[in-house]
């Protein structure tokens, strides 16, 4: 086979990484000033046309020299290296799961907790035992940030509407989560489940609640938040763990799997043909 000595090959360009840093501009002019948007949007739509320009209505192309180099290929072993079979077939994790319906329980249980140890907080508190609840939706309502604690603690029925599916669907979708994370610390759910995982959910919170709610941010109360984290890590963890597991079907055979119909598959468990 011939080699040519040369080969033609699409020509370099700057401008992906320009329209890069022009979006780039654009989404920090979010959080820092406008006038950096700007900036970013007029140097992306350049970046764009003289990208559009490099590819249409031809794409710009050059030449290359080829380097004609013979690489030996060798190898240091002298023999061929084979997996020893007597340790047992190969694990299949993870072999069980939890079904949905136990995330569905874990995430309704610890979301009921979560919500009495909040209506606790209001009340000893002082501030109502609707005062949580409103926080919950305080980013959507704006003019909750110039009211009262007191004000804040009294019965919205708009708010109520917001804040209980709110809840709810957050706490369906972490019970969920739990389900499918726990098979992967089987020995220890509680710690993964209770503790684990609510410390990095409320690290992550503490860390955005700044530009998600910053009315929450203003007057939430970390202690009686982590702790309600941790109730409903526990509870969902215990809840979901309970569960009978579900075996998947990883040990079948491929072709089992996607349903083709072949001679000679056994069923490995009872060594019979299918």
């Amino acid at each position: 086979m011939q080699i040519p000595e040369r080969i033609e090959m699409p020509a370099p360009t700057a401008w992906p990484l320009a329209l890069a840093l022009g979006m780039t501009l654009v989404f920090a002019g979010f959080v820092t000033a406008a006038s950096l948007s700007i900036l970013g949007a007029m140097l992306a739509v350049a970046a764009a046309v003289g990208w559009f320009r490099e590819v249409l209505p031809s794409e710009s192309q050059e030449w290359v020299a080829v380097d004609h180099e013979e690489v030996p290929v060798t190898t240091c072993r002298q023999n061929v290296e084979r997996i020893d079979g007597s340790g047992g077939s190969r694990a299949w994790l993870p072999i069980e799961l939890h079904p949905v319906s136990a995330g569905v329980k874990g995430g309704l249980a610890g979301g009921v907790l979560m919500a009495a140890v909040a209506a606790l907080y209001g009340m000893l508190s002082g501030n109502g035992i609707w005062y949580p609840i409103n926080l919950l939706v305080a980013g959507l309502f704006p003019g909750m940030g110039t009211e009262t604690a007191q004000q804040i603690g009294t019965f919205h029925f708009d708010r109520f509407l917001v804040a209980v599916p709110s809840h709810l669907t957050i706490s369906l979708l972490v019970g969920l989560l739990y389900g499918a994370m726990l098979p992967m610390l089987p020995r220890h759910p509680i710690v993964l489940g209770g503790f684990v995982a609510p410390l990095l959910w409320s690290g992550l919170i503490y860390g955005s609640l700044a530009f998600v709610n910053p009315v929450m941010n203003q007057r939430i109360d970390w202690g009686w938040f982590v702790g309600s984290q941790f109730a409903f890590g526990i509870v969902a963890g215990i809840i979901v763990a309970m569960q009978e597991q579900i075996h998947t079907r990883q040990p079948v055979p491929l072709t089992v799997r996607l349903g083709i119909e072949a001679t000679g598959l056994a069923d490995e468990s009872q060594g019979e043909p299918r």
